[in-house]
């Protein structure tokens, strides 16, 4: 039998989390509330979690800040929430490692079926699958990606190591090396979803992963924007046996 999974729900309104918990909880997913920064780190350091629910404004260190730190490391996905008209902070949690946002007030049935579509693209355990690369080494414009760890190496860049978002993009990248994909098709391969048509997701996560792959230089040339088109992995992809 398959283990539920655990949701950590990281809110300073205590009717908020506690509300969220209990409705995760009823539809059969085990969760943990914490009211800051320095509780969720106890939570984190004391368990495993599949996924963090993050709400950016908080006393101490704030939302934003969590999410950059955790998306530094070996973290679980984040769903943020955020106040509707803070836009900035939606795309800002995006290019800094989030995947997936909220506004509030917001259903909880939207924000379960949020988590749902994020588990299914990060399986349990906080692995990503890489499909056919899965175990490999994969190399691409003088990179070399390793799909169990998740850094890429270049003789120019060192090692950076990437978030689940950007792993998720990079390999539906790398699968399909200098074919135009739109940002509809980018949405649904990475995410499961629709993009809305003024949803600027994919721009970010592309702008993100380019800082990480190209970082000293201001002209992209290994993930290239197709006018009216979208964006294409222009390099050759070879695979290590």
């Amino acid at each position: 039998m398959t283990e539920a999974p655990h949701i950590l729900v990281v809110d300073d309104h205590r009717q908020i989390r506690e509300s969220v918990t209990r409705y995760l909880q009823k539809n059969g997913m085990r969760a943990t509330a914490a009211r800051d920064a320095v509780e969720m780190d106890a939570q984190l350091a004391g368990g495993h979690f599949d996924l963090v629910v993050l709400d950016v404004m908080m006393p101490g260190e704030d939302g934003l800040s969590v999410c950059r730190r955790l998306s530094a490391g070996d973290a679980p996905p984040i769903i943020l929430l955020t106040a509707l008209g803070q836009e900035s902070d939606r795309i800002a949690g995006l290019e800094i490692g989030a995947d997936d946002y909220l506004g509030k007030p917001f259903n909880p049935r939207e924000l379960l079926a949020r988590i749902r579509a994020v588990l299914r693209r990060a399986p349990a355990g906080g692995e990503v699958h890489a499909g056919a690369f899965a175990g490999k080494r994969i190399r691409f414009a003088g990179l070399v990606l390793d799909t169990d760890s998740h850094v890429v190496e270049g003789s120019e860049m060192g090692a950076v190591t990437l978030t689940t978002a950007d792993f998720r993009l990079l390999v539906v990248l790398l699968e399909r090396p200098r074919r135009v994909l739109s940002r509809d098709q980018l949405m649904d391969l990475t995410s499961g979803r629709a993009a809305g048509p003024l949803d600027r997701t994919i721009d970010n996560q592309i702008s993100r992963l380019r800082r990480k792959l190209e970082p000293h230089d201001l002209a992209p040339r290994i993930i290239t924007t197709v006018r009216n088109g979208g964006y294409c992995l222009a390099a050759d992809v070879e695979v290590d046996a």
